[in-house]
């Protein structure tokens, strides 16, 4: 029997995790966790037991104590996404041959997108054993589209189910501005704390379709997308804002090394979710007919441990990162009667480590930075104990990414001038930032 399959009806099918899970399957994740500054992304993002310039505002606030002057920062990155998804092929079963259904495994294909504009911008004014500091982040910016064109299961042509095609988009911004104080508890000692508005921007949108008509060559068929054939469309939106709070610490254990924590809290935001049924929905359903309710997203709590030391007279220092990505969060604000099948994401644990070399004799003093980190696997995978075959096809899983890093630095008296570049198989990254003391 030739039949199209999903797993739950369309109003109860709204996947509603921000950044960029929809009910057609995409499985990844694009928060940025990334400490600011070019300089912080030359040493592959190990700056929290550094935290020394005024990108320490959101890295790690008590690193503002080690500064003398105020200063300003700015910077401005682009980004490049490669975000793989499942197209279709065979979820289980072998190939009938027919149409499309011609392939034994799954068929992929990557959405790719850019993003750019200014990411940081910071003021540090240091009094005493104070530092105050104020700032913008942009947390993420990040857009996607995928699609599903025949995806089947099944054994035989008589017994093959063909999972719903869609056309799905999603779009992710949050943009913080924050307040950060620090504080000199004693000459190796510091301590800071600060206070966010979290501004989100989030819309995920799915149209699922039948086949383009009742008949098997339309089933094995190429999908056209027929908005008389739409099933419904599943959006969830949000334009919330959130308070948070940052904490860190900063301990000199030596002259040459020093030890930094930090905790940020995750924003949560209200969202609308809209299930919105189509031609091909039910006959007994008017098309257009819409079921509305508000839910909760939540983006994860991150902790952080940094470790720097400063060699041969500080012209060496090499730096190491530990950042803990509660990333299982992302799940807790939805309601488990309403969306029982969700599929799974792990918490993340993120390992950073950087080194840098200063020409000292140059003038303007020269700074080379290189390094590399670990972005563990946080793309959506089935549940083991309800997933079906289709779901096991969309929500896969995927493996930890490597990210290396490059950088240059051109230091001034009252100015520094840093460019970098991470380069990973899925997210490419430059960054120019500026710093002016005053």
């Amino acid at each position: 029997m030739l039949k199209t399959s999903r797993s739950g009806s369309i109003f109860l099918g709204l996947w509603v995790v921000a950044g960029g899970v929809s009910a057609q399957g995409t499985t990844r994740l694009e928060y940025s966790f990334s400490n600011p500054g070019a300089r912080s992304m030359g040493f592959g993002g190990a700056f929290i037991g550094l935290a020394d310039d005024a990108t320490a505002a959101y890295t790690n606030p008590s690193g503002l104590v080690q500064l003398t002057s105020p200063e300003v920062s700015v910077e401005g990155r682009s980004w490049s996404y490669e975000t793989p998804f499942t197209v279709g092929g065979r979820a289980s079963g072998g190939p009938t041959g027919l149409g499309i259904d011609a392939t034994a495994g799954l068929r992929s294909a990557v959405s790719s997108e850019d993003a750019s504009g200014i990411s940081f911008l910071s003021l540090v004014y240091p009094r005493g054993r104070w530092s105050l500091a104020v700032y913008r982040h942009q947390l993420a910016r990040f857009e996607s589209k995928f699609l599903t064109d025949g995806l089947f299961a099944g054994f035989g042509v008589d017994s093959t189910a063909r999972f719903e095609d869609s056309r799905s988009s999603s779009r992710l911004e949050l943009t913080s501005h924050g307040f950060a104080a620090a504080y000199r508890l004693s000459e190796n000692l510091g301590i800071g704390l600060g206070l966010s508005r979290v501004e989100s921007s989030v819309r995920i949108v799915d149209e699922t379709f039948l086949p383009d008509d009742d008949t098997p060559a339309a089933f094995f068929g190429s999908n056209s997308y027929l908005p008389a054939r739409s099933i419904g469309t599943s959006e969830i939106a949000t334009d919330d804002a959130d308070w948070t709070v940052l904490a860190g610490f900063l301990w000199r254990l030596s002259e040459s090394l020093s030890l930094g924590g930090v905790y940020r809290q995750g924003p949560q935001f209200k969202a609308d979710a809209i299930a919105r049924a189509g031609p091909g929905f039910d006959p007994q359903v008017p098309p257009g007919s819409e079921l509305r309710f508000e839910t909760l997203l939540r983006t994860p709590d991150v902790f952080g441990l940094g470790l720097a030391a400063r060699l041969r007279g500080d012209t060496m220092t090499v730096s190491l990162d530990w950042v803990r990505v509660e990333y299982s969060d992302l799940l807790d604000g939805l309601d488990p009667e309403v969306f029982a099948d969700l599929p799974l994401v792990d918490d993340g644990d993120e390992f950073h480590a950087g080194a840098e070399y200063v020409l000292v004799r140059a003038t303007p003093f020269v700074a080379f930075r290189v390094g590399a980190w670990i972005d563990p696997d946080h793309r959506f995978r089935a549940n083991p104990g309800r997933g079906d075959a289709f779901e096991r096809a969309l929500f896969r899983g995927g493996d930890d990414e490597l990210h290396l890093a490059a950088g240059l630095g051109l230091a001034f008296s009252t100015f520094q001038l840093d460019l970098s570049v991470d380069f990973s198989d899925l997210v490419d990254t430059a960054s120019l930032s500026a710093i002016y003391q005053f």
